[in-house]
């Protein structure tokens, strides 16, 4: 380990201290973030003067500065709180790494306030005009997580000269339009609404290729962009999977399923059935955090083979999908009726892992092209 991961993994375990810190407070509210479509003003208030939305942000600007894998340990501890919260620390945490990227004084103007949360998308792209040191920023771009909260917007582009190149644009608040739209079944308090912007003037230094150049040390700043995205996101369901386990262990003392005798914990098939569980997160966890240390040994010249690397990452976040959406769904047929219940931690979990899953960063696609990958075949025009 290098003083820099020592120092790495010391933050991040001060961040999961912080969270414990808010826990009661985020409790409290979590209750309203299904009715109200988006998290509460005091809920993102106590995560932002945390610093959960600065966790890739370089620490020279104030930022975390947390590797690969302690983002992940982080991620994880707050998706198995809440899937909606692990989310947005996912997304907003990791867009932060944008300051590791954008020129100095952008990135002072993106980053320098405490709130900063920078919502992106990349379901969409737009198009961006060259214009005298200034863009013209058009388009209109789903799933902005977190848009409610954000001060900044930062989705895909296209430039309008011809030449192919997709870019970042780094859009301030009132220079977008919000559309309130998320009504959806899971993750329904993360505020994914859409966003779009008409010949927005932007200058030249807040925007960025897709696969910037690095202002910054730090082999995240380096990763394949695309890489990038997805881990900010594929994280979360087994953070999920864990919390329903956690919930499903810590009620399980004396509950009896109706028609039973003998309480959940002392019966041998719930005893498997967990034990089973535990298994293949704790292997799923360990696959991504393989594939990613790989990957990141790459980027940095100690491998050979990016192109694999890349694809058995997300093989890793795509597998690690499934294995959370399977666990979650054997937690709440353990627990039973009890599952269904709005007031019990459970229904919500099944709800938020199905949506998360669904995210094209984790689509079954990529065992396709994995698979394809593998047996000698074209994937040239695959995205991975």
């Amino acid at each position: 380990m290098t003083m820099q991961d020592g120092q790495s993994a010391s933050t991040a375990a001060t961040m999961i201290e912080r969270f414990e810190r808010i826990r009661p407070l985020l409790t409290e509210q979590s209750c309203r973030f299904d009715a109200d479509r988006r998290v509460s003003d005091e809920a993102f208030d106590a995560l932002s003067k945390a610093g959960f939305f600065r966790l890739l942000l370089p620490a020279q600007l104030g930022g975390c500065g947390l590797s690969p894998l302690d983002f992940m340990t982080v991620v994880e501890h707050a998706a198995a709180f809440d899937g909606t919260i692990g989310w947005l620390v996912g997304n907003g945490g990791g867009m932060s790494r944008a300051g590791g990227y954008l020129p100095l004084d952008a990135a002072k103007e993106v980053f320098g306030k405490q709130s900063a949360f920078v919502a992106s998308s990349t379901a969409a792209i737009g198009k961006a005009v060259p214009a005298e040191g200034r863009y013209r920023i058009t388009g209109r771009w789903t799933f902005g997580s977190g848009a409610p909260h954000a001060t900044t917007f930062a989705p895909l582009c296209e430039v309008d000269d011809g030449s192919g190149r997709i870019v970042l644009a780094f859009l301030p608040r009132e220079a977008v339009n919000l559309i309130d739209n998320w009504h959806v079944s899971g993750m329904k308090g993360t505020g994914s609404w859409d966003f779009e912007a008409h010949d927005a003037s932007l200058p030249a230094e807040f925007v960025c290729d897709f696969q910037p150049i690095p202002t910054h040390a730090g082999v995240v700043y380096r990763l394949p962009g695309i890489s990038a995205f997805v881990w900010t996101v594929a994280t979360v369901p087994l953070g999920i999977a864990k919390g329903a386990i956690d919930a499903l262990v810590s009620s399980s003392s004396g509950h009896r399923r109706q028609g039973m005798t003998v309480p959940l914990a002392e019966r041998e098939l719930a005893q498997a059935e967990i034990g089973r569980c535990l298994a293949r997160c704790r292997a799923a966890d360990a696959y991504m955090r393989s594939a990613m240390s790989a990957l990141c040994a790459t980027v940095e010249g100690e491998g050979s083979d990016l192109v694999a690397a890349r694809i058995d990452y997300r093989l890793a976040c795509s597998h690690a999908a499934e294995v959370a959406v399977g666990v979650v769904l054997r937690v709440n047929d353990l627990i039973g009726a009890r599952a269904l219940a709005e007031a019990q931690p459970f229904e919500r979990r099944e709800r938020d892992v199905r949506a998360a899953a669904k995210h094209i960063a984790m689509s079954a696609e990529q065992f396709v092209i994995g698979g394809r990958y593998a047996l000698g075949g074209d994937i040239s025009g695959a995205a991975f």
